[in-house]
């Protein structure tokens, strides 16, 4: 009886956390923030508990389950309106190497030795860091490489307001002041809270406005 009991309960939280992760969304599990991350361990444990547990009712791990995942959706929908709170849960991009060179400073800051670097790179068949254009560790933890092209630097685009918001780190990264920005879209005639997407390339501004994307 025991078995059969331990199969069921299996097969229900099988099926129930498939049906959740559904809800959840698809993303790869390389690509979960950390909040993504406690959820999922904390539904294996309850889970665990639950089918160990014959003797307690399976609605006890059913319920914090169903919950966490409500409250997973939540703060989904919350980390897409508002920006800060995306940033403080999941993190934001850092530039590791810039044009050729390593941001040491960066790397003291997010706890990331030449080390881990290094193997990163080795791991995208870059043997040194003079191959490299441009790094950029993700908030999932990945290393992002730009090699090279024919043995020079190239310009890539790199986001200077994102749903309304400045990125000011992006600003220091191209030597730029929060004034010529302002100017600029003064210039252009537009707001900044009216900008979806802007990106510097070829010390260009290129602007994709909300609405562009309405039409």
């Amino acid at each position: 009886m025991d078995y059969w009991m331990v199969l069921e309960r299996t097969v229900l939280f099988y099926l129930l956390i498939t049906v959740l992760y559904r809800f959840m969304g698809k993303r790869e599990i390389g690509q979960l923030g950390i909040v993504d991350l406690i959820v999922s361990i904390l539904i294996a444990e309850l889970a665990a508990i639950s089918i160990d547990n014959r003797e307690e009712s399976i609605f006890l791990s059913i319920i914090p389950i169903v919950a966490l995942v409500l409250i997973q959706i939540g703060m989904s929908y919350v980390s897409l309106k508002y920006a800060k709170v995306r940033d403080a849960f999941d993190g934001t991009p850092s530039v590791m190497i810039n044009r050729g060179v390593v941001n040491f400073k960066e790397m003291v800051k997010q706890r990331y030795n030449l080390d881990d670097l290094l193997t990163q790179l080795r791991e995208q068949h870059i043997r040194t860091i003079e191959e490299v254009d441009y790094a950029v560790l993700e908030s999932s933890g990945k290393l992002s490489v730009f090699r090279k092209k024919e043995g020079k630097f190239g310009d890539y685009p790199l986001p200077l307001i994102l749903d309304g918001k400045m990125q000011e780190d992006t600003l220091k990264q191209i030597g730029k002041k929060e004034s010529w920005l302002m100017k600029t879209l003064k210039e252009e005639q537009i707001k900044l809270e009216d900008i979806f997407y802007a990106f510097y390339k070829e010390k260009g501004l290129y602007i994709i406005k909300k609405s562009d994307l309405e039409k």
